[in-house]
């Protein structure tokens, strides 16, 4: 599975945009959303790293990490299962110098004597909020070939209004960062970076002791923007499919987007790995309807579904009628329920007979476990 020959660590910061999604992630983080069927939001990145031949991987978590441990494991999905390297799951207080961080520069310091050990010569970051199927080896490479202290990696776009208090956007010039703006407002396209970084190991483990001694926590705003002069910050500008989730509308609209067969094959355009869980195929009953819809595998279906994602083990009932959802693992809808507009958690049961419905602009969600 993997091609290990990028010189490269990856790093992947799963809690970063927790507070943008509640919702969502009162019992998990950004990382272990569920997203498209049948992964969580780390896979995509993760993959992208493994299939770029990055085989040492460290997640620094913060908290309500138990469901991201139980996903990932010990990485076997992922070919990650290894003596030397491999992933590096490393929660809060697992050392003495481990605690809970507040910005990516905490983060980083937490585990700067693990880095000083690695053998890696260049580091990659990314947050986990991106679905997305990059090329990080052409990534590293195009950095070495440029000669920069730093290279990231924006995508030119408005700023959508999920990150809208939490952005970073640029300026470039003949593939140089000239200044980079926190929380940018301005209508209109703009070069908002994406959160990934490649540089050197020795560079970032410098840049975590200089911002540790003068108690900075912000990579971007105190350690980059502050030297844009003194440090040759390249830019790469990403075109490809990308579905960023930053609040419940983002999600929602970003899930829907899937029912285009273009953008599936665009996300999975190379292999996106996950926990496998060994289900038996899909039941559709003989007189179900099913239209325009993804389903993972292990659901029922007797009733009516249009336009939406079913996830593992979904249950549709006889009679009921499903339009416009986004219905997690294990989500039953009995008999005569008629829901439209609804993202459910895990585990969650619409009674027999329920109407619930929300709308385009403002899906209604249902919290796990919980009975309608």
């Amino acid at each position: 599975m993997v091609n290990t020959n990028a010189n490269a660590l990856g790093i992947i910061f799963p809690n970063c945009y927790d507070e943008l999604l509640p919702e969502m992630v009162t019992e998990r983080t950004m990382a272990s959303v569920p997203f498209a069927g049948r992964y969580r939001m780390i896979d995509f990145v993760l993959s992208s790293m493994v299939n770029s031949g990055i085989d040492n991987v460290s997640v620094i978590v913060k908290k309500n990490y138990h469901s991201l441990m139980d996903h990932l494991g010990s990485g076997r999905e992922w070919d990650l299962a290894r003596k030397h390297g491999g992933l590096n799951i490393i929660p809060p207080y697992a050392e003495a110098n481990v605690k809970i961080y507040n910005g990516r520069i905490e983060a980083l310091a937490s585990i700067e004597s693990f880095l000083e050990n690695q053998r890696e010569k260049y580091v990659v970051m990314s947050d986990a909020n991106l679905a997305i199927n990059f090329d990080f080896e052409d990534l590293i490479t195009r950095h070495v070939e440029s000669g920069a202290d730093v290279t990231m990696v924006y995508q030119r776009a408005p700023i959508p209004a999920c990150i809208k208090e939490r952005n970073h956007t640029m300026k470039v010039e003949n593939g140089r960062v000239v200044e980079l703006l926190t929380n940018d407002d301005r209508p209109g396209v703009q070069n908002i970076s994406m959160n990934i970084y490649v540089m050197e190991r020795k560079t970032l483990i410098q840049f975590i002791k200089e911002a540790s001694a003068r108690n900075l926590n912000s990579f971007e705003r105190d350690i980059l923007a502050r030297n844009l002069s003194l440090l040759n910050v390249q830019a790469i500008p990403y075109t490809g499919y990308l579905a960023r989730i930053g609040d419940r509308k983002s999600y929602f609209d970003e899930s829907m987007r899937l029912l285009n067969p273009d953008n599936v094959a665009a996300l999975f355009c190379r292999p996106v790995y996950t926990k496998i869980r060994d289900d038996a195929p899909t039941r559709y009953a003989m007189d179900s309807h099913v239209r325009d819809c993804m389903v993972a595998d292990g659901c029922i279906i007797e009733g009516e579904v249009e336009d939406s994602i079913l996830f593992r083990g979904v249950k549709i009932k006889k009679g009921a009628k499903v339009k416009h959802c986004v219905l997690m693992q294990g989500t039953v809808v009995e008999s005569g329920a008629e829901i439209e507009y609804i993202v459910t958690d895990k585990n969650v049961k619409i009674t027999a007979d329920k109407k619930l419905s929300g709308t385009d602009s403002f899906p209604v969600y249902v919290a796990k476990g919980h009975t309608v």
